[in-house]
């Protein structure tokens, strides 16, 4: 017998309640997937300089901001329930192109122009967030 045929008279030998244990447990690493690593909806956003806040604005209406960093004006937009780096003078735009953060504990670093927005929820997903 070959070693293919082998295996799959060893996985047909799994009985019922074998196969109930293991449905149950793909299951519950699915649910635990969904719940424990996720940070739920966001709430405010933080906007950093050099690692000092200068903005915590609500997720609740738009507004834009302007932060003066070491290489010119780096534009934030807010909108509900997201936000995005509208601008930068970062050379490779890596910041700009992640486009709309919508979940809490996103983040965008624009690190030439030591500018970040982070989007915080009722629970942190980290404890710090440092560059």
């Amino acid at each position: 017998m070959s070693q293919a045929t082998d295996s799959f008279f060893r996985l047909s030998l799994l009985r019922p309640g074998d196969w109930l244990v293991v449905t149950a447990a793909a299951a519950l690493t699915v649910w635990l997937a969904m719940t424990a690593w996720t940070a739920g909806t966001p709430e405010r956003a933080v906007i950093r300089l050099s690692g000092k806040i200068v903005a915590d604005a609500a997720l609740d209406h738009a507004q834009t901001f302007s932060i003066q960093g070491p290489l010119g004006i780096t534009r934030v937009e807010i909108a509900p329930a997201r936000a995005r780096i509208a601008s930068d003078p970062s050379p490779r735009q890596i910041c700009v192109r992640q486009g709309w953060l919508t979940h809490a504990g996103d983040s965008a670093l624009c690190l030439p122009n030591q500018t970040s927005v982070e989007l915080i929820g009722k629970h942190r997903l980290y404890d710090s967030l440092n560059y």
